[in-house]
């Protein structure tokens, strides 16, 4: 399985380099759900912190990273702090 791919990105550089003004919003307040990717997804986090646990690796998404979900993806979300991103599935 693939692992979760992150890369630290400017908001300018993010519009820029992904166009991620056209892609679609999402929030969740403080919650913990598990989750699957059916496809891949790209998001831009903006705002809030949350810890993705798979069973192959535990990550923390933070403001201003890009993150790509492999489809097939089986994951937990711990929302530590609300969070707003922008997504696009693959």
């Amino acid at each position: 399985m693939s692992k979760i791919w992150i890369k630290n990105i400017s908001l300018e550089d993010a519009k820029k380099e992904y166009g991620i003004d056209s892609w679609s919003e999402w929030k969740c307040e403080i919650s913990s759900f598990p989750w699957y990717y059916d496809d891949t997804e790209i998001c831009y986090i903006f705002e809030g912190e949350v810890v993705v646990t798979t069973d192959e690796e535990r990550v923390t998404l933070k403001p201003g990273m890009i993150v790509t979900f492999p489809a097939g993806l089986s994951c937990t979300w711990d929302v530590k702090s609300a969070i707003k991103k922008v997504y696009k599935f693959q």
